[in-house]
Parts: C-alpha cells; structure tokens; sequence
C-alpha cells in the first residue's frame, strides 16, 4: 500500500451517467473534498473489506 499523500502514478478511467457524476462533483464541492478524493477512499475501504479475495478464488 502506498504512503498516504504519495504521488499517484495510476488511472481508473470509467464511464458514468452525466446526471450522477455531475451530482456527485457537486455533492464533494457542497462537503468541501473532491472527487477524486472520496472514490479513492471509497476504494482503500472495499480493498480492505475484500483484500485477498480476488486472486484467491474466493467469493462471499
């Protein structure tokens, strides 16, 4: 895992309902983070819910 704060050196590219990410971005404004941000953390958060499982065959 990487140092918090680190440089970031990757890139998720997704496709997303205009509507939704426009909410979202707004939302994130409205709280005073980014966008980037929050989907980052969202995705430390599932990794470590799930961590391991994915070369692992397992399935909950």
């Amino acid at each position: 895992m990487g140092k918090k704060g680190g440089k970031k050196d990757s890139q998720l590219v997704l496709r997303l309902d205009k509507e939704q990410r426009d909410e979202f971005v707004a939302l994130c404004k409205m709280l005073d983070t980014s966008a980037a941000r929050e989907i980052r953390a969202f995705i430390r958060t599932f990794v470590k819910q799930h961590g391991g499982e994915a070369g692992s065959g397992k399935k909950k």
